[in-house]
């Protein structure tokens, strides 16, 4: 199975580790940390010494109550980034809901859309469509960042993210996009509970009944806090036992903060897997 992106098509035979670049002041574990063009530069140079296969972007927070970002704003914090880092010979995911910056990050060589909103924000299914290549990834969410939290879902966890998550697919392919480009996400945190998080692991080879590849973003979640009593900064270790587990069960790519740490636990756990 290959993840087929602008420039790369990405091998999911064994999971792929994406590491995390947020551009912001307020992200929830690492805001402020790479908050200028240049930090952010050499934040993805270390990330790639450290072993990930596939680099994600940001320009603005999606933790719970978090506000917008106007714009121009996003625009100035991501582009200069994204056209540093599509000369390191890695796909290039950019973490975006707006199709302004997803058309504008194209353009400039990103390999991928990464979208919390699975392009249901106006124009942004037609600014991936439109495109010849890129990759991208839906992510179900419930309600916005800022109320998801304060309602979250109700009922069959599974069984309606399972729903939404094909829906958006297929209306994607209906668009033309190849059912190679598209990657899912069942959206850890974002408008669930701790334990519709924790189903959503138990249970996610059902999500691959829908046919594509899955995307699991445990790193750092509140869900790994509720369980372990940890603060944020420390959850490197239960986010790192997540991600194995998400390998496991089948996720394909799995977004981390902490790259080095959970390159080498999947290295365990393929060695593992590849012993007679």
């Amino acid at each position: 199975m290959t993840w087929q992106t602008s420039r790369f098509s990405i091998d999911l035979s064994s999971p792929r580790v994406m590491g995390i670049v947020n551009v912001t002041p307020d992200s929830f574990s690492d805001g402020g940390q790479h908050g200028t063009a240049a930090a952010a530069l050499r934040h993805c140079e270390q990330l790639l010494r450290e072993g990930a296969h596939i680099l994600d972007i940001g320009g603005e927070s999606t933790r719970p109550g978090s506000p917008a970002v106007p714009l121009d704003e996003e625009l100035a914090r991501v582009l200069p980034v994204v056209r540093g880092a599509v000369s390191l010979n890695v796909p290039i995911s950019v973490d975006t809901y707006k199709p302004e910056v997803m058309r504008a990050v194209l353009d400039a060589g990103a390999d991928i859309i990464n979208d919390i909103w699975a392009l249901r924000q106006p124009g942004a299914a037609q600014a991936v469509a439109t495109h010849p290549r890129c990759g991208v990834c839906l992510m179900h969410m419930h309600r916005d960042p800022q109320t998801m939290q304060t309602a979250p879902m109700e009922g069959d966890v599974v069984s309606e993210v399972l729903s939404f998550l094909k829906r958006s697919a297929q209306a994607l392919q209906g668009l033309g996009v190849s059912k190679d480009r598209i990657v899912l996400d069942p959206g850890i945190g974002f408008g669930k509970t701790v334990e519709q998080n924790f189903a959503l692991l138990a249970r996610q080879p059902a999500l691959r009944a829908a046919g594509y590849p899955l995307l699991a973003g445990w790193s750092r979640k509140s869900s790994l806090g509720a369980v372990t009593g940890w603060p944020v900064q420390e959850r490197m270790v239960p986010s790192v036992a997540a991600a194995v587990l998400a390998a496991e069960r089948g996720a394909a790519v799995v977004r981390v903060h902490d790259v080095r740490e959970t390159v080498a636990a999947l290295a365990v756990w393929n060695a593992m897997r590849s012993a007679p």
